[in-house]
């Protein structure tokens, strides 16, 4: 470690090969694996959880207490998996009684002054632009990403390969592989350039289409979409995670745009 200027706790756990920075602040209750670079005023709380080969920048908070006026100091991580960007001035705050954690997966870039906020799950290889913000209580699927100033409301969930447009106020769940735009956030076509990016193949990307076609284009409500689509689409699993998307949806699903005369 190379920490002449930094003050790490005696009671964290760091990997030998992992380098500091001075002037970063490492508190008691922490674990960082190896390969890890942390750079100059990185302030990394208790319960901060950092697995191997992330690069945190300047200015970060890790594992900060929730803002939330019901947190009662309860003893909670955030958990961060491998290969993880962090840039400059991001927060990213711990977990209350909800879920005890928060959670960002493996190969994720969290662009600066991003926001992440208490018992938020994010899944692996997200790309959150700068000043994306997350409320509490988010679910977050893989591949996701949030164009520049995004802002989540709270219990929202997001689909895998989802992409939120900048500036979005994203008030409804985001289902799996569309792209989202406009306000009210509305669905504004299928993420096909980032899922052929991903290997999915021109017919399978047609097949999602298709999908949607009857979900946000037929003028059915979302049940009689989704009896629609389970009946006379084939099963497969994108066809399946669709369904079940819908079917757990809490907030309900966003809404198709449709122009105001």
């Amino acid at each position: 470690m190379n920490q002449p200027l930094a003050y790490v706790h005696p009671g964290a756990k760091i990997a030998k090969n992992v380098v500091i920075e001075p002037f970063t602040t490492i508190h008691n209750n922490v674990v960082i694996g190896e390969g890890t670079w942390i750079g100059s005023n990185v302030t990394i709380m208790e319960g901060a959880r950092i697995g191997k080969n992330c690069n945190i920048f300047p200015g970060a908070v890790i594992s900060a207490v929730p803002q939330d006026l019901k947190y009662n100091d309860e003893e909670t991580t955030v958990e961060i998996g491998d290969n993880v960007t962090i840039r400059e001035c991001v927060t990213i705050n711990r977990g209350t009684t909800d879920r005890m954690k928060t959670v960002i997966g493996n190969n994720c870039l969290i662009m600066a002054y991003c926001h992440i906020a208490h018992d938020c799950v994010v899944g692996d290889n997200c790309i959150f632009s700068n000043n994306s913000t997350l409320a509490g209580h988010i679910t977050v699927g893989n591949y996701v990403v949030l164009a520049g100033m995004a802002a989540v409301h709270q219990f929202v969930s997001i689909g895998n390969h989802a992409f939120v447009t900048g500036g979005s106020l994203v008030r409804k769940d985001v289902p799996p592989f569309v792209k989202a735009a406009r306000e009210p956030l509305s669905y504004v076509g299928i993420n096909s350039v980032g899922l052929r990016r991903r290997g999915f193949s021109t017919e399978k990307i047609r097949e999602i289409q298709d999908i949607y076609r009857i979900l946000y284009q037929k003028n059915y409500n979302n049940t009689q979409a989704a009896e629609i689509i389970e009946a006379e689409m084939e099963a497969t699993p994108e066809r399946d995670e669709i369904l079940q998307f819908i079917k757990d949806s809490q907030r309900g699903i966003m809404k198709g745009y449709f122009k105001s005369n």
